[in-house]
């Protein structure tokens, strides 16, 4: 079973859960679900974390409040500092993909990292955030989103791993978020007053959204 960190000590989910972290902006969504990667990287787990809204040096200050990230196993996907055209050093630890909209490359590097954490002994779990969907949907439609996602939340059930994933509920009407909850086990709920609800869903489905 995975633990979702401090914030949600009592909550407990079994591998190949996908959870949508939904919410108004500023509600500590992100937090929540960096603090569920530091919660894993403390007892050994990998942790994939794909930015498509901030860099990853900015994601990993953030991340080394909670953790020290340079002794933790972590990997991130940036989608964000090629796009703005800042320059760019490749690194074990870091991928550059060229924008939010290049969801193939996106999909190539977390393969490659979940197979990168397969081959390293002593790393049998993975927890793995993606950070935003709303970024994502500002950049391609809601139909190219949801069949990326589709993918990738699969190869995250596949490898028994867990998956977060933050967006901006209020950014997207009723039927943008009907149709992507489709694709997760279940949400955590994040209120403007910080409160936070988890809603497990018992048999998900995960059908095409309509053109």
């Amino acid at each position: 079973m995975y633990d979702l960190g401090d914030q949600l000590s009592e909550v407990t989910v079994p591998p190949g859960t996908n959870l949508l972290v939904a919410g108004p902006p500023l509600t500590g969504k992100r937090r929540l679900a960096l603090e569920t990667l530091a919660s894993g990287a403390r007892d050994g787990d990998g942790s994939i974390l794909v930015t498509a809204r901030d860099s990853a040096d900015r994601m990993l200050t953030e991340y080394g409040q909670l953790v020290d990230p340079e002794t933790a196993p972590m990997s991130v996907i940036d989608a964000v500092t090629r796009h703005l055209g800042s320059p760019v050093e490749e690194s074990e630890r870091i991928s550059y993909v060229t924008s939010p909209t290049e969801m193939t490359e996106i999909g190539v590097e977390f393969s490659e990292m979940l197979k990168s954490y397969d081959r390293q002994a002593g790393i049998d779990r993975t927890r793995v955030v993606v950070d935003s969907l709303t970024t994502l949907l500002l950049y391609s439609n809601l139909q190219t989103v949801f069949r990326f996602m589709h993918v990738f939340t699969s190869r995250v059930e596949n490898a028994n791993a867990i998956g977060l994933y933050t967006i901006e509920a209020t950014a997207h009407g009723c039927e943008t978020m009907s149709t992507l909850r489709q694709l997760f086990d279940g949400t955590v709920r994040v209120d403007s007053d910080g409160t936070m609800t988890v809603e497990i869903d018992t048999a998900p489905t995960r059908a095409e959204p309509s053109d």
